[in-house]
């Protein structure tokens, strides 16, 4: 079975989307790396080469470093799922990442969107 079209996208078309999400809400481009390198384990440098490289997603999360073990404290909908309750686990990855880049863009507190257990 083929996979969602979302999997072959590169994550360096997706990258300015959630950028200028935070920034039309008064946030930052930092604020956006922040999560993501917490979420997937990427340093900066890390993060940069898969934007050069135009990783597609699935490639993105399969050479993360480490998914943060607290991934599985996101909870909540994301264009009309919630989280928690997705099966397929790129996709839950992803979704993850979608969720706390809108917790960025709605200013919820950094300590808040960083789950700790």
């Amino acid at each position: 079975m083929a996979g969602h079209r979302i999997f072959t996208t590169s994550f360096a078309s997706i990258y300015p989307h959630y950028v200028a999400k935070a920034e039309r809400k008064g946030h930052t481009k930092a604020e956006v790396d922040q999560v993501i390198t917490w979420l997937t384990g990427y340093d900066d440098a890390g993060l940069a080469k898969t934007l050069t490289d135009e990783v597609d997603m699935e490639t993105f999360f399969a050479q993360s470093p480490q998914m943060n073990p607290n991934a599985s404290l996101i909870t909540g909908s994301i264009c009309g799922h919630k989280v928690q309750e997705i099966e397929d686990p790129l996709m839950q990855k992803i979704r993850y990442m979608d969720k706390l880049v809108d917790e960025v863009a709605k200013g919820k507190k950094m300590t808040s969107i960083l789950r700790s257990s």
